[in-house]
């Protein structure tokens, strides 16, 4: 019996558009935007430019196994004023179905992770959906909850 490709984990490059494309739409998807309340394609090309724009605060990294893109996480830095570094909001968060399960989603936290601590960072942080219990199962052991509610309003 043959193991599975190892993941890596590394910053995502220009050259990941079309592989990187299917993974964000499975994000969206995910979260009930497709078909017709799918995200403007202009949303998806300022997100993707935003990765390579050295004064934007937008990050991402994708998980790679067997030469295929295999998960996706993008993240950000602000400042707090509660703190005096810096924090992390980890956005998105995506792996393929095929992988789940293999430590994908747990390995582009841990890259946040050290990302946001060579950035300065000493605080990473994220939100998720009530009713996903199986990433809740993953962020149980990486993460504490913090028992803050999240509020939104659409303007």
């Amino acid at each position: 019996m043959t193991s599975a490709p190892p993941i890596t984990v590394r910053p995502v490059m220009p050259s990941d558009f079309a592989a990187w494309l299917p993974l964000w739409a499975g994000y969206n998807s995910f979260y009930g935007r497709s078909g017709p309340t799918a995200l403007a394609g202009e949303i998806t090309a300022m997100t993707w430019s935003r990765f390579f724009d050295a004064y934007e605060p937008v990050h991402a990294l994708v998980a790679e196994s067997g030469g295929e893109l295999v998960g996706l996480t993008h993240y950000l830095f602000h400042r707090s004023t509660t703190r005096i570094v810096p924090v992390c909001y980890l956005q998105d968060l995506f792996t393929a179905e095929s992988v789940r399960g293999r430590g994908v989603g747990k390995a582009l936290i841990e890259a946040v992770y050290g990302k946001a601590k060579g950035a300065g960072c000493d605080r990473v942080y994220w939100q998720t959906h009530e009713t996903n219990d199986t990433a809740m199962r993953l962020y149980d052991q990486v993460a504490d909850k913090s028992g803050f509610v999240v509020y939104a309003k659409p303007l």
